[in-house]
């Protein structure tokens, strides 16, 4: 056999060889690879797992506020209730206009007593029931705020909304009307509708500046 058959027989032999060997090397470097993908893969879950961390605590931190400004919201609803037209009422407060129909004035205590009894949903009823009977009535504005204010009381934020929208609307200079947005501001936050909310607040503070409420709304911002 010559040098040259013999090179030629032993080339598969070497061949085979070759693969042979390259065989765990390409196991190998396949298995670095998988390596750093899933130490990548690690590190990328850790950062997550810290980003959503931090994004539960900011949110924590928002309900706190939200909380805290829907409280605060509540006392000064409770607050402007306790203006409801009294019997005992102080004689040097703002006075509730009288009706000049003995009836009239008859229909719109009957509602007031009810919402003073904390009947929210029947004073409601008798608020709305005496608008549509007296719509131009000199008590029509009172009317509409403790309607606006006895459906806030019943958890109808939406309609409480309406009401008090429409004693700005059509009542602008009504002295309840900057109390009345803070009413809607607050049926907002209800409704976690936050940018309402501001916008409502803020209008306080434009159109009725020199009001107690314009105080109260610029403290409420701060926390929206």
């Amino acid at each position: 056999m010559t040098a040259t058959t013999h090179r030629l027989h032993a080339l598969p032999a070497a061949i085979l060889l070759a693969l042979t060997l390259a065989a765990p090397a390409a196991q190998a470097f396949s298995d670095d690879e998988a390596r750093r993908a899933i130490l990548e893969l690690r590190t990328q879950i850790k950062q997550l797992n810290e980003q959503n961390q931090q994004a539960r605590l900011q949110l924590a931190d928002q309900m706190d506020l939200l909380h805290q400004e829907i409280a605060s919201l509540r006392g000064r609803i409770e607050e402007l209730s306790q203006r409801a037209p009294s019997a005992d009422a102080n004689p040097n407060a703002p006075q509730t206009p009288q009706a000049g129909d003995p009836q009239e004035q008859a229909a719109y205590e009957a509602a007031a007593d009810l919402y003073r009894n904390g009947r929210y949903k029947e004073a409601a009823s008798g608020f709305a029931t005496f608008i549509q009977s007296y719509p131009d009535s000199a008590l029509a504005g009172d009317a509409l705020f403790y309607l606006g204010s006895s459906q806030y009381a019943s958890k109808d934020f939406k309609n409480s909304i309406q009401t008090m929208q429409t004693l700005v609307k059509n009542h602008p200079d009504d002295p309840r009307a900057p109390d009345a947005l803070l009413v809607v501001a607050a049926d907002q936050i209800e409704l976690n509708d936050m940018k309402g909310a501001k916008a409502s607040l803020q209008r306080i503070i434009k159109d009725y500046p020199g009001s107690a409420s314009a105080e109260t709304a610029k403290s409420r911002l701060k926390l929206l």
